[in-house]
């Protein structure tokens, strides 16, 4: 009998100049991100990579908020050398320094198991809701609201509402995200109670995060980005406990899948008032 051997694996720390083969790696599984979505990734976080005969065959990041939270995610494995314990190394090495932080993930139900066994548990799911609209009916406004462009004093402002919609410190990562992304806010009674951005990702355009204090303000967010980019291929991931979904499919916006949100520790509580509708991406929340 032939018992196969593998070459032995070695894990280091990203660098930019991995960045290629981590693209290739993604695009395997039918990931959407381009070059400039892993740049922008890379250049957030921080990423461990496994190499075997010189070559990228596996990837995780993690990304800090404050002090006291991360999320984990872009955790692959090359097709040909799952079933070797690479997907496993990597997560504890991406974790190691993470001991003292509550960390956040979403995952495939591939990945999930492996999860449980580090220590992290289930706490909702996140369905991705992506296509192309050619039309889309107008939300129903309430008397005292508007939706209107970002402007130069409201960055502040949208570091304040996702603070206490995700009780997570993320202004360096929402600051770097704003050079890049339009955004809209939602005034009730003259006043920011709510806000959505919009930018470039994978296919064609992503609209998050998205934090309104309520369903209605998130449509009303969410459709002025849709009708918008009316013909051009968009996505959102949104959470359960936004209940979002069947809303999006009703408007022609197909969930094509979805996964776990699970974490180790005990996140920082969320304020009250706003909540998160749509994520960043499904690896930063």
């Amino acid at each position: 009998m032939v018992i196969a051997k593998h070459a032995a694996v070695t894990l280091r720390e990203m660098r930019a100049t991995d960045i290629p083969a981590a693209r290739e790696l993604s695009r395997d599984q039918q990931w959407p991100h381009r070059t400039s979505d892993w740049t922008f990734m890379f250049q957030q976080g921080s990423g461990v990579v496994a190499e075997q005969d010189g070559r990228v065959v596996g990837t995780t990041m993690s990304w800090l908020y404050g002090t006291d939270a991360a999320t984990v995610g872009l955790v692959i494995v090359d097709p040909a050398c799952q079933g070797q314990g690479i997907g496993r190394k990597l997560m504890e090495a991406i974790l190691e320094p993470l001991a003292d932080r509550a960390v956040m993930l979403n995952a495939t139900d591939v990945g999930a198991p492996l999860y449980r066994k580090l220590g992290f548990e289930p706490t909702g799911t996140i369905f991705q809701h992506q296509g192309v609209l050619t039309s889309v009916p107008p939300a129903e406004h309430r008397a005292n609201e508007r939706v209107r462009p970002m402007g130069v004093r409201d960055p502040a402002a949208i570091e304040a509402l996702d603070r206490t919609a995700t009780g997570l410190d993320r202004r360096k990562l929402l600051a770097a995200v704003l050079e890049s992304a339009r955004g809209v806010m939602l005034d009730r009674d003259n006043e920011a109670v709510g806000f959505s951005l919009l930018r470039r990702f994978g296919r064609g355009f992503a609209i998050g995060p998205t934090v309104a204090p309520d369903a209605a303000g998130a449509k009303l967010l969410i459709s002025h980005w849709l009708g918008v980019k009316a013909g051009s291929f968009c996505r959102l991931d949104v959470s359960s406990d936004a209940r979002l979904s069947s809303w999006l499919e009703e408007l022609g916006l197909p969930c094509v899948g979805r996964v776990k949100t699970m974490v180790r520790g005990t996140l920082p509580p969320c304020g009250t008032g706003v909540r998160t509708f749509s994520l960043i991406t499904q690896a930063l929340g």
